[in-house]
């Protein structure tokens, strides 16, 4: 004990920094693992209740938001498993996903637009402005990951903890 308080061991204050999974981080990865699972039973089941045969790039659109889905199911799935400090790995990955998500819905909206000869400047415009609020938060969490691994580095002098 210091007259400061009680003194924390380097590990101690790592923790304090970015502990394993916090309540609201707890609750974000059930709100990422439930809206991913209720995405991909209702896309599937839309999916394959449509009647006849549907064309080669219907299916292509059907197949992306399965694998939208999927991801943010299985990002939750991966935070709910995380029992160490993740020094905002979460938020990296959830940001790529997001980035990903809005640069090929991006994409595929320009593509119909131009196919259909309408609307590219408006596809254009919302779908980056998607892309931008999540390249935002890319960078960001890519900023408050190296914060907390430098802070890290500093606690520990250099070694892992």
């Amino acid at each position: 004990m210091t007259e400061e308080g009680p003194r924390l061991s380097a590990r101690d204050m790592i923790e304090r920094l970015e502990p394993s999974l916090s309540p609201w981080r707890r609750v974000r990865a059930v709100a990422a693992l439930l809206a991913g699972l209720a995405g991909v039973v209702f896309v599937t089941a839309l999916w394959w209740s449509e009647p006849g045969p549907l064309p080669g790039r219907t299916h292509l659109a059907f197949a992306l938001l399965t694998v939208f889905c999927l991801a943010w199911a299985g990002y939750g799935t991966w935070l709910l498993t995380r029992r160490v400090p993740l020094f905002a790995t979460d938020r990296v990955i959830a940001g790529w996903i997001a980035l990903s998500v809005s640069l090929v819905t991006t994409a595929g909206l320009a593509g119909i637009a131009v196919q259909r000869d309408a609307g590219l400047g408006t596809a254009l415009g919302v779908g980056g402005g998607f892309v931008a609020a999540a390249l935002v938060l890319v960078v960001r969490a890519h900023a408050r990951r190296a914060e907390l691994l430098r802070r890290r580095r500093e606690l520990t002098g250099g070694e892992q903890a």
